[in-house]
């Protein structure tokens, strides 16, 4: 009898989520508990309290397995089938999709996307999105940018949120699945920030989709997919954060800052000199309770070149990228952050007082090189 090899981890993850919440094993104790609580899921205490007999609880989780089992196989299959009717020559992938990114162009994270985009050199139009109306991104119950329009054939998908559009693309690329099922295996959740905010956060969204084959075809090895991962999370986390505080750090840098966001931006008139102003004052101030929030120190250009330092090192001297000889998905992440610096005085001083400007320099060589 033929055997069916699990799927990684985070697609069971996803699949378990489509279940009603059941976990599969091989799950990080952290990521179960926080998996449970967004999930509105009962905790042990809760469970507990509840004593349901073990005979209910055993078939139930038979019937979990099975059902797991089942959605494990049927994805496998489904890849398998994928990869047997490839025909020898056929259209790029990339051909197949229409891409249309709406955007605000200074935002670090519609700034990895493009990226992404242009290093793998995937055609796409770009909507600037008016920040004040927001009016372009209408169509949408989810209100942040950036938002991807991805035409595939007959199937027109909505991708959200910057590291989920780009692990779905990659995904793609990679594995040829389509991308309407791709997207099922980051489904949104919703949760509460430390503000006490609802947000929006998407399960595995650094995680690309594939089969062991096709994961080792990439990485080369599990320690380089981690790597990956976990700088990816970083840029997310901490670098994308330094960015308001550096360019609004004095009113001067303020101002210049709101001139580049109003002439690359999508204004009136009016509204365009209306935001120079009152925007350039109103985010001086809000910089500084940016800056308490995230604990940087008094001169915030310190905590910006320590980041690029940190990212150097762990780049190392022995290669010209964190993904060897060409970039990854943690390099392309933490070019596009700095990268809407770019004219201003923060990243005048960043490639001046860090390491960071050979690798910065080659990154940007990288993409401009991409076939078109």
């Amino acid at each position: 009898m033929a055997q069916v090899a699990r799927a990684p981890w985070p697609v069971r993850y996803a699949l378990a989520w489509r279940l009603g919440g059941r976990l599969p094993p091989g799950l990080p104790a952290h990521s179960r508990a926080g998996f449970a609580g967004a999930a509105g899921g009962q905790g042990p205490a809760a469970t507990a309290r509840k004593g349901s007999p073990r005979l209910l609880g055993a078939a139930a989780l038979a019937l979990g397995g099975v059902l797991g089992l089942y959605h494990t196989a049927r994805w496998h299959l489904r890849a398998q089938d994928l990869r047997a009717q490839r025909p020898a020559v056929q259209l790029s992938l990339s051909s197949r999709l229409q891409l249309t990114l709406y955007q605000y162009k200074t935002c670090p994270f519609c700034s990895k996307v493009r990226a992404f985009l242009d290093f793998h050199a995937l055609p796409y139009q770009v909507v600037e999105v008016n920040p004040v109306r927001r009016a372009e991104i209408k169509f949408s119950s989810y209100r942040k940018v950036p938002i991807l329009l991805a035409q595939e054939g007959e199937s027109l998908q909505q991708l959200n949120d910057s590291s989920v559009i780009i692990s779905a693309l990659k995904t793609y690329l990679v594995s040829g699945q389509p991308l309407e099922d791709i997207i099922t295996y980051y489904p949104p959740m919703k949760a509460v920030n430390d503000q006490g905010k609802e947000v929006t956060e998407f399960c595995n969204k650094y995680w690309l989709m594939l089969d062991e084959k096709e994961a080792q075809h990439l990485y080369g090895g599990k320690e380089a997919r981690t790597e990956e991962m976990k700088w990816r999370q970083w840029a997310d986390d901490w670098l994308v954060h330094l960015i308001s505080p550096n360019v609004y750090r004095t009113p001067a840098e303020a101002l210049a800052s709101f001139d580049y966001i109003v002439r690359e931006g999508k204004f009136g008139a009016v509204e365009g000199a209306v935001a120079k102003y009152m925007g350039a004052a109103a985010m001086y101030f809000i910089s500084k309770r940016l800056k308490s929030r995230h604990h940087l120190q008094d001169d915030v250009r310190e905590d910006l070149y320590e980041a690029a330092d940190k990212w150097v090192a762990a780049v190392g001297k022995d290669r010209p990228f964190l993904g060897g000889q060409k970039p990854n998905l943690a390099d392309l992440a933490v070019y596009g952050v700095l990268r809407v610096m770019e004219g201003l005085e923060a990243f005048d001083d960043l490639m001046r007082h860090t390491r960071i400007q050979p690798w910065y320099l080659r990154v940007e060589k990288a993409i401009a090189e991409a076939p078109q």
